[in-house]
């Protein structure tokens, strides 16, 4: 009796094995391609979760990186909307000048994506620029609706001023490293700036007494990594070489994205 021979294994199984790349960097990029504004919830004191989305045809667009830029992004902007809640926390005198009745309803507008972090409260002033309007002693409105918008604006920038990445989109590693850099000099001038009368503009992290309160400090430093992170990848995808910058604490001075 004949016996039948194997059939070979299908040269197919190759091409399979080449392509689970792909399939790794679409289901990341389908789990997370949510919109990268955080969405609305009541505040808890924590990171809000990100939505969950479907799948959808334009993420065949997108690289493995770009799914994990957007991932970093949408990390980023969790991170301010937590800082301005937190922030409204410590100085409830601010949302009596924002008009608004509740911390959420503040952030809700903050971080509405109708206007892209460009708020016409803050009358033309967005990123840097913000931040700066929030911390000068002179400036009569809502210091904490302006840090946090300018902040999560400016770290948008970074990112090419977008919340979704493509193929075609290249991310800048001297913007992202950049932005990690002002992220600390943000933090650094919250913590100094003061009225004439010496008190602090806003209050953050609380050092005095048993219980200390180093909660913005953390979520800071969050902020930093993310952008770091980027920045050494987009430098490695791009083979661009970042130019690291070194400024005196008397001169610190946001650079430019």
């Amino acid at each position: 009796m004949r016996r039948t021979r194997a059939k070979p294994p299908c040269r197919a199984a190759g091409a399979d094995r080449r392509l689970l790349p792909l399939c790794a960097a679409l289901a990341l990029a389908a789990c997370t391609a949510a919109s990268t504004y955080p969405p609305a919830a009541p505040s808890t004191g924590k990171r809000t979760p990100p939505r969950e989305a479907e799948f959808h045809p334009s993420q065949l667009l997108k690289s493995d990186t770009d799914a994990a830029a957007e991932v970093h992004l949408q990390e980023s902007l969790a991170s301010a909307r937590l800082l301005m809640e937190k922030l409204y926390r410590r100085n409830p005198r601010e949302l009596k000048k924002s008009g608004f009745l509740t911390v959420e309803a503040a952030v809700e507008r903050g971080f509405d994506p109708r206007y892209a972090f460009r708020l016409p409260e803050l009358k033309g002033a967005h990123g840097t620029a913000a931040i700066k309007l929030a911390l000068a002693p002179e400036y009569g409105g809502d210091r904490v609706f302006a840090f946090a918008v300018g902040l999560a604006g400016m770290i948008v920038l970074a990112y090419g001023d977008k919340t979704e990445i493509y193929l075609t989109d290249s991310l800048d590693p001297q913007k992202l490293y950049n932005a990690a850099r002002n992220v600390e000099i943000a933090a650094w001038k919250l913590a100094q700036a003061r009225d004439a009368d010496g008190r602090l503009l806003l209050l953050s992290n609380e050092t005095a007494g048993e219980v200390k309160n180093l909660s913005f400090e953390r979520e800071f430093g969050k902020l930093i990594a993310y952008q770091d992170a980027m920045a050494a990848v987009a430098a490695q995808r791009t083979n661009r070489v970042i130019r690291r910058v070194t400024q005196g604490v008397a001169t610190l001075v946001f650079l430019p994205i």
